[in-house]
């Protein structure tokens, strides 16, 4: 730990108590629930929170009674109870406005990823693309290139022509300056 500084250990303490709050929080949940072996029948005509105290009970808010949820449907039928009428989990939501929600939060969490994916692709082929600049700075490069060979080849020659005048021209074979005598 030492190795990490102090930004190491900061992150390690908040991690740490990540960690304690969430099992604090799932112990509390879970000691808030009845067992459920108790009937949910046995809550009706008493209160909402004491029904959706087991998490199998549904309350019906137009009857007062407590049911034992449909588990093996997602939603309720209605003639079990109203929709907007059955409550869940919270007794301040019922089930129309959570449809609702989860279907807004749904789309727009799907909106999100779509426009994300998207604007990743785009980025993708933008950069394959060189820009208008990156091709003018490519061909003045080019252009200047060709033009410092062309002074380079310019400038061998008259160096050539120069050693030729004064003799000091290297020609590939030596004795050749001895034949033309």
């Amino acid at each position: 730990m030492a190795s990490g500084g102090p930004r190491g250990l900061v992150q390690c303490w908040e991690l740490l108590l990540s960690a304690v709050a969430l099992c604090l929080l799932l112990l509390s949940a879970a000691a808030a629930q009845q067992p459920s072996g108790g009937a949910c029948s046995q809550n009706t005509n008493r209160t909402c929170e004491e029904c959706l105290k087991n998490v199998s009970c549904l309350w019906c808010h137009t009857n007062k009674a407590c049911l034992d949820y449909p588990v093996s449907r997602i939603l309720p039928p209605t003639s079990l109870c109203k929709l907007s009428s059955a409550r869940w989990g919270v007794c301040w939501v019922n089930f129309e406005a959570l449809i609702i929600t989860l279907s807004v939060v749904g789309g727009a969490v799907l909106l999100a990823v779509a426009v994300c994916c998207t604007c990743c692709c785009c980025r993708k082929n933008r950069s394959r693309k060189p820009d208008k600049s990156e091709e003018k700075a490519a061909r003045e490069r080019e252009e200047r290139r060709i033009r410092q060979e062309e002074r380079r080849a310019e400038m061998k020659s008259r160096h050539d022509e120069i050693r030729k005048k004064y003799g000091l021209f290297k020609e590939e074979n030596p004795y050749a300056r001895f034949e033309n005598n």
